[in-house]
């Protein structure tokens, strides 16, 4: 098996390498600073939607289908081109949940949430759309996904969305051997992972502890955790309990800090240089978090975030609070609150587009999408979905069209929804397996 290159040398080669186009982001809002350097610049106003003079391609899962489905938009239409079946047993479900395409277009990266036991990482040769290798089991239920820009290292949270409300992990990946090389405890039922344009930090939410956390992908350590918390936003130390942890220690008569320094040391991962086991987890620690769980009463989350989604530059993170029906904007210098983004109902996935002008979210419990215009932070326009449960969302490299999922409800079909972003209206729609969950943008062809 070849060696692993050191994560540091890297990610050093990474961060030397150009930022991804993007300009700075400022509002004249409350909380924004009044003047910023790169502005960019207002939203167009709508126009008649224009027939596309390309063909556009993604891929998106339906986990209650076991299909990963090749979608294509262009001059003909909306097509689903081809349909990969994915998992290895007949009788499970196993869920593609977490898609994302590598920045050479070469590979899809996948997640399955379910099957045997707990949930896969696969890796797809895109074009024969091959699979590249054997599945690689992670932590409990891996969800969202996503790779660095050199494409070695995936980076998958791990959602335990059938455990115990103890915190969990996010698993790193070598990409080229299908080799887990950390996995890093962070928080209770992690989320919406995210790598920062220049490689150098990923980011993740807690759906139960209202925390946004940043990993180092220099040495795989969590290096900053934020509170989402309503009213106590702000910068946490590292060993920062958990909102599940710190309950459970009042309810064992431990402090918060003790708590803290608990969770901390259960299998927090160190530098990694080479292939190795997964961490290990005291089992005791583990009882220890999780007796009597069902029995204990914790304060509900106020913010419950789904997704982390930096900015075209890296300079800020957007948080989609689900509960709170806002975003929130976060600057990574600084780490600190500089702008509350209010939105429809049940924000759930975010992204950006390249030339840093506007950001897409999905409305789960609203059914619909929802563009601002970044340099206001202004909704332009919101757009009902063509089924219920809106899911995820990608956009085109060049930031003309948002590719929309959405799950629907019993025997309804999945649906990919094509949004023009200058007309900011829909224009093209198909019909995939249920549960249409994960979604990634592939390429452009002229």
């Amino acid at each position: 098996m070849p060696l692993v290159p050191s994560p540091r040398k890297s990610r050093r080669a990474v961060a030397a390498a150009p930022v991804l186009a993007g300009v700075a982001i400022a509002t004249a809002l409350a909380l924004r600073p009044a003047s910023l350097a790169g502005q960019a610049k207002p939203a167009a106003a709508p126009t008649v939607p224009a027939a596309p003079l390309h063909d556009y391609w993604v891929y998106v899962g339906a986990e209650s289908a076991d299909n990963i489905y090749r979608v294509r938009f262009g001059p003909q239409g909306t097509v689903v081109e081809k349909t990969i079946g994915v998992g290895e047993l007949a009788a499970e479900m196993e869920g593609p949940h977490g898609l994302v395409i590598s920045q050479d277009g070469k590979y899809l990266h996948m997640t399955t949430g379910h099957g045997f036991p707990d949930g896969k990482y696969w890796r797809y040769e895109l074009g024969p759309d091959t699979l590249v290798g054997p599945g690689l089991l992670l932590g409990n239920f891996p969800a969202s996904i996503d790779v660095t820009p050199d494409g070695l290292y995936a980076l998958s949270v791990n959602f335990n969305l059938h455990g115990d409300m103890i915190p969990s992990t996010v698993s790193v990946i070598y990409t080229p051997t299908h080799t887990e090389v950390a996995r890093i405890v962070t928080c209770t039922m992690p989320h919406g992972s995210r790598v920062s344009p220049d490689g150098m930090r990923q980011y993740s939410t807690c759906m139960m502890d209202d925390q946004l956390v940043e990993v180092d992908t220099k040495d795989f350590v969590v290096s900053r955790r934020f509170s989402l918390a309503k009213g106590k936003e702000g910068p946490l130390a590292l060993n920062a309990p958990s909102m599940m942890a710190a309950g459970i220690a009042g309810m064992l008569g431990m402090d918060h800090a003790a708590a803290g320094h608990d969770m901390s040391s259960m299998g927090a991962a160190a530098p990694v240089k080479k292939p190795a086991a997964a961490p290990t987890i005291d089992p005791a620690q583990v009882g220890r978090v999780g007796m009597g769980i069902e029995k204990h009463t914790m304060a509900p989350a106020s913010c419950s975030p789904t997704w982390a989604q930096p900015s075209a530059n890296g300079a800020s993170i957007y948080v989609a609070c689900n509960k709170a029906d806002e975003i929130l904007e976060i600057d990574t210098k600084s780490w600190a609150l500089t702008r509350r983004i209010k939105t429809g109902r049940g924000v759930y996935n975010l992204a950006v587009t390249a030339n840093g002008r506007l950001m897409v979210a999905t409305l789960k419990q609203g059914n619909a999408i929802e563009i601002y215009d970044l340099s206001t932070g202004v909704s332009v326009a919101q757009l009902p979905t063509s089924t219920r449960l809106a899911h995820g969302v990608t956009i085109s490299s060049d930031s003309r069209y948002a590719f929309v999922s959405s799950e629907g409800q019993g025997a309804q079909p999945g649906k990919v929804d094509v949004i023009d972003l200058v007309a900011r209206a829909k224009v093209g729609t198909a019909d995939v397996g249920p549960q249409a969950s994960g979604i990634a943008f592939w390429k452009i062809t002229k």
